[in-house]
């Protein structure tokens, strides 16, 4: 009898406590006003001629067989650059798992200016590596031999990454829009336009799934760190190799990944044959923080010593926040956590969390002038609902010093605890209102067969056996995990709360996605986006906001045009809030946002300066600081020079 009573009143708890449990729901009245400030049109991305896309899994390791879908659910990446130099961050270079090419093209709707062209990525100077044991994974862009000219990396599963470095123009080019390397005489970007070389030329296998660029050690040249997933060495995708492959060593606390591989800059030369030379540096961080399972990495300056700090986004585990504490050539980073109260879950607690962490990014999401973090995680309603996180800076940074992390969970309060199965995560302003819309890439593997029972039985299962592939349960192609998730668009509404409107938008089509890149890539004032999507087409949406408000964009460069990453730039409104953003190398899952910024600045009269400060590091590590008011609209800002001055181009 006592057990039927206590059985009764569980019952009735939780039905009093739904109601409290349901998200908010905004008045479709009010979705729909907000919906009405958006507007979005969808373009295809090109295909290269004579590749058919063909691929829908990858062959794997015979350990793997009965997982292959999953194993096969990475991969598809994009990022969007000024490769071309005509002022605009209008190219794109796109990672397709159907047909495991890097296609650098013209964005479009920006013009015909050449033709699209696939990267080599079988070069390699190590002929130890088999090309069918390998597959790209994304890419990252960044001026990495300090010419002004924008090279691309691409990082890989079955090997280690590839540098393609931007060839000199055979003549001086004119500078068009305030930017260096343009060529209106009719050269046109191709594959001759970049030399591919070696990060590292050791031969080993990495499975890389993050990669980032920051001036880390504070010397004024930008390093990398990238992020691998399965453990170095392994054989992921070998179809002929014996044994067992190691898979994670748990479902909430894996820490028997890949490693985290950290590069300092050390040389350069220009010219016809540029190169590149970076120092990997072992043991920057103990074992146990190296070897999480890695799926995004994110650098920004949080407690304004312009050192960036490191977050790393870890699958089947906590998540690391590293608060740098660098000098010129020696790198040093000490872990921030955060403190729990007793209405916090542990799992909502920075570093202490045992979720699936996919995607981050930084933005100010609570209107203190310092940055925020969004991550996305698992949040699939009615199969595994954890929660994406929203770490809200309590202004408190000096803490950091102490090894806390100055940061608490808001992602509930805000409405952004929960979507889907979600992997990039991105805050930009898509109206210009001066407020960040939130986005998610969402969707995990696309089939007939419901297997999220048997995915949430494995979750409960002894992590003494999760670690073999051959126990886990069939994820072979034909199931389905999330393979019908939409990605979200959230608006902050009058409730001060985040609120999917993409449903009103016609952003709701099932996709399985990836990455998100974002950029303004007409220089109209609008951002637009791309979603790049696994086995399937990857699409452009181009922003025609009705009404949108002013803007204020800055390219941010080194003397000679190179993207100061790092560099930090304030805004500030005449109703006395402060807009901050910092030029960014990378942060994310596998879409890359250009380096530019942009603040969108509302009702603000377009005809009023507005005062902006920034700072950045010149090439000797120097930090600089300069305040000045600048009109709305694009901006080139050079920092440094002969006089160390400031020259502000429209």
């Amino acid at each position: 009898m006592k057990t039927h009573l206590t059985r009764l009143a569980a019952v009735i708890l939780v039905a009093l406590a739904y109601p409290f449990a349901r998200l908010p729901q905004a008045p479709s009245t009010e979705i729909a006003d907000l919906a009405s400030r958006f507007a979005f049109q969808r373009f295809a991305l090109p295909e290269v001629p004579d590749h058919p896309l063909h691929k829908s899994v990858r062959n794997v390791h015979p350990s793997l067989a009965r997982i292959s879908a999953w194993v096969s659910s990475l991969g598809a990446a994009v990022s969007i650059a000024d490769l071309d130099g005509d002022g605009l961050p209008n190219d794109l270079i796109l990672v397709d798992p159907r047909t495991d090419l890097v296609t650098v093209a013209p964005v479009p709707g920006t013009g015909d200016r050449y033709k699209p062209f696939v990267l080599n990525t079988s070069f390699w100077s190590n002929r130890s590596y088999d090309l069918s044991t390998i597959a790209p994974m994304g890419t990252l862009v960044g001026d990495f031999n300090e010419d002004g000219l924008l090279d691309v990396m691409v990082y890989f599963w079955g090997r280690t990454p590839v540098i393609y470095l931007r060839k000199a123009l055979p003549s001086p080019s004119p500078s068009v829009g305030g930017r260096l390397g343009s060529d209106p005489s009719g050269l046109r970007l191709s594959l001759d336009s970049f030399l591919p070389t070696e990060l590292i030329d050791s031969g080993e296998r990495w499975y890389s799934n993050a990669a980032i660029q920051s001036d880390f050690d504070g010397d004024g040249h930008v390093d990398l760190l990238v992020g691998n997933y399965f453990q170095d060495g392994s054989q992921i995708l070998d179809a002929h190799a014996g044994g067992t492959v190691m898979m994670h060593a748990g479902k909430s606390k894996a820490l028997n990944g890949g490693l985290k591989h950290f590069f300092l800059w050390r040389s350069a030369a220009h010219g016809a044959g540029p190169s590149v030379r970076y120092e990997e540096i072992k043991n920057v961080v103990s074992e146990e923080l190296a070897r999480g399972w890695t799926l995004a990495l994110g650098a920004a300056d949080l407690d304004g010593d312009m050192l960036p700090e490191i977050y790393i986004a870890n699958d089947f585990g906590p998540d690391r926040l590293l608060h740098n504490r660098s000098k010129p050539g020696s790198l040093n980073f000490a872990l921030l956590e955060g403190r729990r109260d007793f209405m916090t879950p542990k799992s909502c607690v920075l570093g202490h969390d045992s979720f699936k962490s996919m995607g981050v990014d930084f933005g100010d999401l609570n209107g203190d002038g310092l940055l925020d973090i969004y991550v996305s995680n698992i949040a699939t309603k009615y199969a595994l609902t954890e929660s994406h996180f929203v770490w809200l800076s309590t202004g408190k940074t000096a803490q950091m010093k102490d090894g806390i992390a100055p940061y608490l969970h808001g992602s509930e309060k805000l409405g952004l605890a929960r979507s889907g199965f979600a992997w990039e995560a991105r805050l930009a302003d898509f109206n210009n209102d001066g407020v960040l819309e939130a986005m998610q890439a969402c969707g995990f593997i696309k089939g007939t067969i419901n297997r999220w029972p048997e995915l949430q039985a494995l979750g409960t299962s002894n992590d003494q056996i999760v670690h073999n592939p051959r126990l886990w349960p069939n994820f072979r192609p034909g199931a389905d995990l999330s393979g019908n998730d939409s990605n979200p668009f959230f608006v902050k509404g009058a409730d001060a709360r985040y609120h999917d409107i993409s449903p009103a938008l016609g952003l709701a089509e099932p996709m399985v996605s990836r990455g998100i890149a974002i950029a303004d890539v007409d220089g109209d004032g609008l951002l637009d986006f791309i979603t790049a999507n696994q086995w399937g087409p990857s699409y452009l949406f181009k922003n025609h906001a009705p009404n949108a408000g002013a803007f204020l964009g800055l390219r941010l460069v080194h003397p000679n045009g190179s993207p100061a990453i790092g560099a930090v730039a304030r805004a500030r409104l005449p109703d006395g809030r402060s807009l901050v953003a910092q030029v960014d190398g990378g942060t994310g899952h596998s879409g890359r946002r250009s380096a530019d910024i942009h603040f969108g600045l509302g009702a603000l009269d377009k005809t009023k300066l507005l005062p902006l400060e920034v700072d950045w590091r010149d090439r000797e590590g120097n930090i600089h600081h300069h305040g000045f008011q600048l009109p709305s609209g694009w901006h080139t800002i050079r920092l440094g020079g002969p006089a160390n001055s400031i020259q502000a181009l429209r």
